[in-house]
């Protein structure tokens, strides 16, 4: 190989590895903001809250930068099959992961209102619908540096647990409010947390998908496993 011809190859490597790195790196800031966005909710930790808040700029940010870098990598190197697919790819799961990162921070918004009310039940299956969520997007973000599809099928399977969860504290939540109306404004609160959870477990299934797409060349077979079933939920109060 000639040495010009091997020195743009070494080079393009280069800025796949690079590629791969900042969309790594943009994971890991989304990944920490859900998991102290969890924490304020479930713990009513207020600088847990604030951390989130403080760190969603840092997350736009870094999605500029990638698609900057995507860009002049498409215009320049003109990939073809799987190297494009990847680059192209990247763009997709920068947007994915920064939506991820503003549910996130309104979930820890709304934590911060949370904290002036005193809830008269337990948190245990957000707390469950949290940490589901959190597996999700380690193992997606995990997959994406090893180009793992069998990880990315797995989240892709587990989109659906999520979604009886939150089915659950859909009617669990309304409950409440009809129980006793002082619960209406914590509980409205917990409902969207709860549905930007389910959101976050979404994004990280489209992830997974274009993470799919993008290294084996063809869509993952089948419809997605979906479970939300709150858009027919009827919840009446006990008759008398």
């Amino acid at each position: 190989m000639p040495e010009s011809t091997e020195h743009i190859v070494k080079s393009y490597e280069q800025e796949l590895h690079r590629l791969r790195s900042l969309i790594t790196e943009m994971g890991g800031l989304v990944e920490s903001e859900v998991a102290l966005a969890c924490q304020a909710v479930i713990d009513r930790d207020d600088a847990a809250a604030a951390s989130v808040v403080e760190a969603d700029p840092k997350v736009d940010a870094l999605e500029q930068q990638i698609q900057q870098f995507v860009i002049r990598m498409l215009a320049l190197r003109q990939p073809m099959a799987q190297d494009l697919r990847l680059i192209v790819a990247g763009l997709r799961i920068t947007g994915d992961l920064e939506r991820i990162g503003d549910y996130a921070a309104n979930v820890a918004k709304r934590s911060m209102v949370l904290g002036q009310f005193t809830l008269p039940f337990a948190l245990t299956g957000l707390a469950n619908m949290g940490r589901l969520v959190q597996q999700s997007l380690k193992t997606v973000i995990d997959a994406i540096g090893e180009e793992d599809t069998d990880a990315a099928v797995q989240v892709w399977r587990s989109d659906e647990e999520v979604d009886g969860i939150y089915n659950a504290l859909f009617r669990e939540l309304i409950t409440y409010m009809m129980e006793d109306p002082r619960n209406i404004t914590p509980c409205t609160h917990l409902l969207f947390i709860a549905k930007n959870l389910e959101r976050i477990g979404d994004h990280a299934t489209n992830i997974a998908e274009t993470l799919y797409y993008a290294v084996k060349g063809e869509p993952l077979a089948g419809i997605r496993p979906k479970g939300d079933t709150s858009a027919y939920a009827v919840v009446r109060p006990p008759s008398e």
